[in-house]
């Protein structure tokens, strides 16, 4: 079968890995992935240019398109592949609002009365939003209505001292038309433990994945600028340490409701949904939804498939998905980014990865923002490649991919803390306290 991947990063990677023992795999990225360029037939160009992506699709006689980033799903790539006949793993345009319109997607909570959702408002003007902001006594979070790549949400007691500065930002995200929208979300701060369950979906039926805990602070201690991600775990069972079947369970039901108001609101949504809860003293709470897989919990969970991916992919496709199955392995994702990262001064720089080397370690090397040419792998300015290791528990997976971190030579960083004891226990105690326990 004649499959098309579209998107040139980790996640992209790892959808390729996943697919590519059982398909003719072709892709369509913006620049060269080593990785990806190795085990498909690739073009380079704008993944945006959605006409372009449909064109070069037909040309192929590409039978399936899975779309990796969330950027051409809101240009409606989705839309324009269906047009010519090609079948696709992921929403159309009007479904991917989920993401690409956060509004809409705390509208569907409201108009449905969907649980987990967060108190919120949305504002257009300055005006409005200062008396919102002088009158509310709480600590809330900045949310730019569009997308901004993972780096628009401000949180007052992280990167703002208050609501003073919360207004000062949102101001600059109306003024700017921040994403897309000159518009901004001001939600309440919920305090609790982060995580993500990622599902794939046929428009109406579910099969989650593992739950995943990302790690989006740059530096060691949970400190620094939020990146798009540093690097993730899974554990054993699907659940994460801090993270009961109970609330597992109540997760999921919300993802299904809100799948459900889609089909209403929009057109049945078909592809992966990726949310992303605050387990707090009230249980889940919704945080907000992506249309795609996550970046890099991807990587936690798509080596761990024992269901093939082509088949679920198809099953997706022809609206017939049932039950998707895992290996019962905990894993460890670390990014490696450039030094300084998320200002670093090394864009351009050679690094040197001992693929080999990683691989006899039982680990995984999926690439990132990186360039190739004849001189070798170059940094960019953004995360460079993740390394994925598997194991009976998460400290087992962590002790061998933070080993095969060594074998990546340059002027980067990892978090070394990804995943440890220490920070895992971290994390439970905080929600043991949280809970009065």
């Amino acid at each position: 079968m004649k499959v098309l991947v579209v998107g040139a990063g980790a996640r992209e990677h790892a959808i390729c890995d996943a697919l590519n023992d059982d398909v003719e795999l072709y892709t369509y990225i913006s620049k060269k992935n080593p990785g990806i360029s190795r085990m498909s037939t690739y073009t380079i160009g704008d993944e945006g240019e959605v006409d372009k992506v449909a064109e070069y699709a037909k040309d192929n006689n590409i039978e399936l398109a899975v779309i990796g980033p969330e950027s051409p799903l809101g240009e409606g790539i989705v839309d324009k592949l269906e047009e010519v006949g090609v079948k696709c793993v992921g929403p159309c345009k009007s479904a991917a609002r989920i993401e690409t319109d956060k509004s809409f997607m705390r509208n569907l909570f409201e108009k449905y009365n969907i649980p987990g959702s967060l108190t919120y408002k949305v504002f257009d003007n300055t005006k409005d939003l200062n008396e919102f902001l002088d009158s509310y006594d709480k600590e809330v979070v900045v949310k730019p209505v569009g997308l901004t790549g993972g780096k628009g949400v401000k949180i007052v007691g992280d990167h703002l001292k208050d609501n003073n500065e919360a207004k000062e930002y949102a101001s600059e995200v109306i003024d700017n038309v921040m994403g897309g929208f000159a518009q901004v979300i001001i939600e309440e701060r919920v305090i609790g433990e982060e995580y993500t369950i990622q599902a794939f979906c046929d428009g109406q039926h579910l099969a989650p994945m593992p739950a995943a805990q990302d790690h989006p602070h740059a530096f060691e201690g949970d400190q620094g600028a939020i990146t798009g991600g540093m690097g993730s775990y899974s554990d054993k069972g699907g659940l994460l340490p801090f993270l009961s079947q109970e609330d597992y369970d109540a997760s999921v039901k919300i993802m299904q409701e809100v799948v459900d108001a889609i089909a209403k609101e929009a057109k049945p949504y078909k592809g992966i949904l990726y949310g992303q809860f605050m387990l707090s003293s009230d249980g889940p709470r919704l945080i907000e939804f992506n249309a795609r897989f996550g970046d890099p919990e991807a990587m936690n969970v798509l080596p761990l498939m024992k269901t093939r991916m082509i088949d679920v992919c198809k099953a997706i496709a022809d609206g017939n998905l049932d039950k998707v199955e895992f290996n019962n392995l905990a894993s460890v994702c670390k990014y490696i980014v450039p030094d300084g990262y998320p200002d670093t001064e090394y864009a351009g720089e050679k690094i040197e990865v001992d693929e080999k080397a990683i691989e006899d370690l039982g680990a995984k090397v999926f690439y990132a923002s990186v360039s190739e040419d004849d001189d070798g792998i170059k940094l960019t300015g953004s995360r460079a490649l993740g390394i994925v290791a598997q194991g009976e528990s998460i400290s087992e997976a962590e002790k061998v991919a933070e080993k095969a971190c060594e074998f990546v030579k340059g002027p980067v960083y990892h978090r070394s803390d990804v995943g440890t004891e220490e920070l895992v226990q971290k994390r439970v105690n905080h929600m043991n306290e949280i809970k009065g326990l």
